[in-house]
């Protein structure tokens, strides 16, 4: 299913000079995806389609949360390794849920949050249930069972993931960026955790920023920033915005 929004609806006085994507290349970004492999397997048919007849260079970025919440954490990564969107260019962003396991791997005690959410899920997806409410001497234990089980190109797969990229008029990032900081000058943390912030912010931040984290119940489209996380994980709608020249477009799963 393909849904347009018209950036027009934003509020006129807060409307920059119009986005442009580089010349010659048609972008798709998106959102998400938290071990939904069954709507990754349906977004990648829709774009597809929507690229066939499309001469220009393709490229397809993913802004981050591949795993966790949803139970086919495995799945997605296996998915984007080994059968990405052939003709296409990948870009792989790092979000905040792959941090939260690799330092799960690195520092289980200190870390053990990541359980609560997500971690659980992605746990039973590479094999490993926890029948019982672990205790915190439990962690060390399941992180080293963890850490035999992962493939080693899932683990540079979760370390390689970019923070940010940049490409004409607009800056790709999972969470956001902090208001008043150059975006050549944004911290990890931010572009991996700033929520509130970030989204209540109007401010111009050099660039339209698109991303993920915050989950809402369609894709934001605003004049200073595009957020594309729309919950795939429990409402089954996994959202990419098309980009190419000054267009912006909307493809999603269907609930």
């Amino acid at each position: 299913m393909i849904r347009l929004f018209n950036r027009k609806k934003a509020r006129p006085e807060m409307a920059p000079e119009q986005a442009r994507f580089p010349e010659g290349a048609r972008l798709y970004a998106i959102g998400d995806i938290h071990g939904r492999a069954d709507l990754l397997v349906e977004l990648h048919q829709m774009i597809r389609e929507d690229a066939a007849a499309y001469s220009g260079r393709k490229q397809v970025l993913y802004l981050g949360d591949y795993i966790d919440r949803g139970l086919q954490s495995r799945q997605v990564v296996e998915m984007l390794l080994d059968a990405p969107l052939e003709g296409f260019e990948s870009i792989f962003l790092k979000g905040n849920h792959e941090q939260a396991m690799l330092d799960f791997l690195d520092y289980p005690e200190a870390t053990a949050g990541w359980l609560s959410f997500g971690g659980r899920e992605t746990l039973v997806s590479y094999g490993i249930s926890i029948t019982h409410v672990p205790m915190m001497r439990d962690m060390p234990r399941i992180a080293a069972e963890l850490a035999e089980i992962l493939p080693d190109d899932h683990v540079a797969f979760l370390e390689d993931g970019l923070l940010s990229w940049r490409a004409g008029d607009y800056y790709f990032v999972h969470a956001g960026v902090r208001p008043g900081v150059p975006l050549d000058a944004q911290h990890f943390e931010d572009q991996l955790w700033i929520r509130e912030e970030f989204i209540a912010s109007e401010a111009n931040h050099g660039a339209v920023v698109v991303h993920g984290h915050t989950i809402t119940p369609e894709p934001e489209l605003r004049p200073n920033r595009i957020g594309l996380d729309t919950g795939a994980f429990h409402s089954g709608i996994l959202t990419c915005l098309v980009l190419e020249g000054t267009e912006q477009r909307i493809l999603q799963t269907t609930p």
